[in-house]
């Protein structure tokens, strides 16, 4: 008994692929930049809420500042900078020699649980455990974090 052949499902280019390419590749350049920004504006939207942040920031508030060092380093500038990299502030050599970088992900596993993160911190605090609140708390640290009002920074 004979079996009926199989079809095939792949799609084959054929002239109205060729004949359309032109039309796509501009569709493809002129999307492309637009929806890349699109999305980061998304990404940064859907991270966390700043306003909220700044509220979850009062916990900190006891031992950080975001302009002045205080039992604990200052946050201004703490996206991109390196873990003890404040220079007048005197770290734990745990977390002087921890090679962190704080960026969203590090600063969410950190927050999450400090000791576990630099073992040997210096930071007594046992760590925030919502997922959304250390988002919003990061979202406010991005965004007051090279603020003039919050940093105490003046514009020249």
């Amino acid at each position: 008994m004979r079996t009926p052949a199989k079809q095939s499902t792949a799609r084959r280019s054929g002239p109205s692929l060729a004949r359309n390419a032109p039309v796509l590749l501009l569709t493809c350049l002129l999307a492309g930049p637009a929806t890349l920004f699109a999305s980061t504006v998304n990404e940064d939207a859907a991270f966390g809420d700043a306003a909220r942040g700044e509220e979850i920031y009062q916990q900190c508030a006891g031992c950080h500042s975001l302009s002045y060092n205080r039992t604990g380093p200052k946050h201004c500038g703490i996206m991109g900078r390196r873990a003890g990299g404040v220079n007048d502030y005197v770290y734990s050599d745990a977390m002087r020699r921890s090679d962190l970088v704080w960026t969203r992900e590090t600063l969410d596993r950190f927050l999450a649980n400090p000791g576990a993160v630099v073992p040997g911190t210096t930071m007594g605090y046992a760590g925030i455990a919502s997922d959304q609140n250390r988002r919003d708390l990061i979202a406010f640290l991005e965004s007051a974090g090279e603020s003039p009002e919050h940093c105490g920074l003046t514009e020249d």
